[in-house]
């Protein structure tokens, strides 16, 4: 799926002026946000990279570009003396209904090749960006930073028009 962009819309503005940019006004739903998001976006970078050389058809690549999303929210975290990073993710886990593969979800999905790996990547991907924007929501009903929400709204807009994409390629498959 060339072009998809996981929600980064228009976010990838400097992110050291966007994690500054009204630094001050934040609450826990934001630190919650961003420290939730990170590793989620990560984990979608990883399954992006196990399309390259399994993916049967360029129409399951994706484009790697949440790492300004990434940083941004990196930013907004170091400026509110916060830490990066949960000490335990509660919730977490493959099932959960925030979306994170397990490691043996990922395992398996490396194993695969072709068809078989295009449909399981965009069911996994459907479930995964189905998390991200639950987060999101999460994020725009209780955040008071205006760039976390901002952001937050354009994760559920760029990635609910990806998760139509992705339900094609599976009634497809």
């Amino acid at each position: 799926m060339s072009g998809m962009d996981h929600g980064r819309g228009n976010s990838s503005a400097s992110a050291s002026a966007t994690a500054e940019a009204g630094s001050t006004d934040f609450n826990d739903a934001d630190v919650t946000f961003a420290q939730m998001m990170n590793p989620h976006h990560e984990q979608a970078l990883e399954m992006a990279e196990l399309a390259d050389g399994r993916a049967s058809g360029t129409e399951v690549k994706i484009e790697k570009a949440q790492d300004p999303e990434i940083k941004t929210m990196t930013g907004w975290l170091e400026s509110w003396n916060k830490p990066t990073a949960m000490e335990s993710m509660p919730g977490m886990d493959h099932g959960s209904g925030d979306g994170m593969m397990s490691e043996a979800d990922m395992e398996h999905l490396e194993g695969m090749k072709g068809a078989e790996f295009d449909k399981m990547f965009a069911e996994m991907m459907i479930e995964h960006h189905n998390g991200a924007i639950s987060m999101a929501q999460d994020e725009q009903k209780n955040g008071k930073n205006a760039d976390a929400v901002k952001m937050a709204g354009d994760i559920v807009e760029g990635q609910s028009a990806e998760v139509k994409q992705l339900q094609g390629i599976v009634d497809r498959l």
